[in-house]
C-alpha cells in the first residue's frame, strides 16, 4: 500500500513537514538491532543478559520472560523513536516491519515466513484459529481433558456459534506412565468418520507431559488418506510449552495448525504471539479480525487477495505495542545464537536433575515421565501433606519462586530454565526434602 494513500485513508494531512525526511526514520530497524555476542553453552554469559533479581532463584520464568537485554535494547529503540514521532515512525516502518519479523522467525521454526500470523499471545491465537474454522453443524471437534482453559474456552464458544459438537478424551490417566502407543491407540479410537478437528498441547502444563506430536500427526495423516478432502481432520496444536526448548521445525512437527505465545520460553517481548499454519490449515479457515496488512489495499482496490501473504491476511490488524512486537526478532536471533540443540540439552538435563532429586524422596509424589520423551520443561510434584499452594508460599518464603498448576487437580511445579543452574536446582530439592 502507498504510505500516501493509507494516510489519506485516515484522514490524515499529508503536508510537506509530514511526508519530509526525519531524524527518527534514521533509527535503526528491527532488523538492524545486533544480539549480544555470546558463546552457545554459556548459560553464565546469558543469565547477565537479564535484569532478573537474584534475591530469588527462579522456578518459574516460564510464565513471563524477562527481557533479556537484546531484546529490551529493541523495545527502547522503537519506544523512543515513537514517542518522539509516532506518525512517522510506524508509516516509515508498517508496510515491511511484520513481514520482517516473521522472516526472522520462519529462520527459528523452519517454516516458510508467508504462513506464519502474528499475535499478542497463544490466547489470541488459540482464539484465533479455532474462531475462524468453517465447521458446520453435525461437524466434531476432539480435544484432550489435558488442554488449557483457553483452548476449552476457545473451542466451547466456537461450538456454540456452529452447531458443531466437542468430544473430549484423556490421552493416559497417570502422567507418569505415559506412552506413545497409549496415546496413539487412544487417539484413534476417539476418532470417529465426523471428526473434522483435532486440538492437543505439545507440552501439558498440568503435568508436564510432552505429547509425540509427530507420530499423532503421521497417525492422522493416515486417516485422511482413506477420506475425501472436505472430511479431513486438520491437526491444531498448543505448542507454547514446548516452543523455545525443543529442537525442532515446526514445519516438520507434523500438525497443521501450531499457536504459541513468544514472551515465555522464546524470551520474547511481552505481548507477543504467532500462528504457523500449512496451506492446507489456512485454506479452511477464515479471518476474525481484519488485517492491516496488504489486504487493506485489496479493501482499497489497488491489490488483488491472491497477492498477499496468508500468513499477513490473518493477523490481527488494529494498533498494537508496536515496540514490543518489532522487537520479536532480537528473541529468535538470541535462541538462534544459543544453538537450538544446545537450548534443548541445558534445559532437558535441569529437568532431568529436578526429577532424579524428587524422585528419590517418599514423601513426594513425581507426576512428570521420567525421560525427556515424553516430557518438556515443567516438572510437576505433590509434597506428602502440604497442598501445592503451600508448597509455593513455603518455598517463595525459602527464596524459591515456584507456581502451582491452574488447573482443577492441581499440583506444585518446577519450571528449570536456561536461566537457572545445577546448584540453584540442589538447592531447591534441599528445601522440598525439608518439607519432610
Amino acid at each position: 500500500m502507498l504510505r500516501r494513500e493509507f494516510l489519506n485513508g485516515f484522514g490524515l494531512s499529508v503536508g510537506a513537514s509530514l511526508l519530509a525526511p526525519s531524524t527518527v526514520l534514521g533509527v535503526q530497524t528491527t532488523t538492524a538491532i545486533g544480539t549480544s555476542h555470546i558463546q552457545p553453552g554459556d548459560w553464565t554469559a546469558l543469565r547477565n543478559l537479564f535484569p532478573l533479581t537474584r534475591k530469588y532463584i527462579q522456578l518459574s520464568t516460564f510464565l513471563l520472560a524477562s527481557h533479556p537485554k537484546p531484546v529490551a535494547d529493541a523495545i527502547e529503540k522503537h519506544r523512543h523513536a515513537f514517542d518522539e514521532n509516532p506518525s512517522d515512525y510506524w508509516h516509515h516502518h508498517f508496510e515491511t516491519i511484520d513481514r520482517d519479523i516473521c522472516t526472522v522467525a520462519g529462520q527459528y521454526m523452519g517454516c516458510e515466513a508467508k504462513n506464519i500470523a502474528l499475535t499478542d499471545s497463544t490466547t489470541m491465537g488459540l482464539a484465533m484459529v479455532y474462531s475462524g474454522l468453517q465447521l458446520q453443524p453435525g461437524d466434531e471437534v476432539l480435544q484432550t481433558v489435558h488442554d488449557h482453559y483457553s483452548t476449552d474456552m476457545s473451542l466451547a464458544y466456537r461450538a456454540q456459534r456452529t452447531g458443531a459438537k466437542i468430544n473430549r478424551i484423556a490421552l493416559y490417566d497417570d502422567p507418569a506412565q505415559v506412552s506413545t502407543d497409549d496415546v496413539l491407540k487412544r487417539m484413534k479410537a476417539a476418532i470417529t468418520p465426523n471428526t473434522r478437528v483435532f486440538a492437543a498441547t505439545w507440552v501439558h502444563s498440568s503435568t508436564g507431559v510432552k505429547l509425540p506430536i509427530r507420530a499423532m500427526a503421521d497417525t492422522i495423516s493416515a486417516l485422511n488418506k482413506q477420506r475425501k478432502a472436505n472430511q479431513q481432520i486438520l491437526f491444531c496444536v498448543d505448542g507454547v510449552h514446548g516452543f523455545g526448548i525443543e529442537d525442532q521445525n515446526i514445519s516438520e512437527l507434523g500438525c497443521d495448525f501450531f499457536i504459541a505465545g513468544t514472551h515465555k520460553w522464546i524470551f520474547g517481548p511481552r505481548g507477543t504471539g504467532l500462528v504457523w499454519g500449512n496451506d492446507k490449515a489456512w485454506a479452511q479457515s477464515e479471518p476474525v479480525i481484519p488485517s492491516f496488512s496488504a489486504s487493506y489495499e485489496v479493501w482499497m482496490g489497488g491489490m488483488t487477495q491472491d497477492q498477499v501473504p496468508v500468513g499477513e491476511h490473518m493477523s490481527p490488524g488494529g494498533f498494537h505495542s508496536f515496540e514490543h512486537r518489532w522487537a520479536l526478532p532480537e528473541a529468535f536471533k538470541l535462541h538462534l545464537q544459543l544453538g537450538k540443540a544446545n537450548v534443548q540439552q541445558r534445559i532437558h538435563q535441569l529437568n532431568q536433575q529436578t526429577k532424579e532429586g524428587l524422585a528419590k524422596m517418599p514423601h513426594v509424589t513425581l507426576y512428570t515421565p521420567a525421560g525427556n520423551e515424553l516430557s518438556s520443561g515443567l516438572v510437576c510434584f505433590d509434597v506428602e501433606g502440604v497442598s501445592p499452594a503451600d508448597v509455593v508460599k513455603t518455598m517463595h518464603n525459602k527464596g524459591i519462586i515456584m507456581s502451582s498448576t491452574p488447573y482443577r487437580i492441581s499440583y506444585a511445579r518446577f519450571a528449570p530454565s536456561l536461566l537457572n543452574n545445577e546448584q540453584e536446582i540442589e538447592q531447591a530439592l534441599a528445601e522440598i526434602q525439608a518439607l519432610a
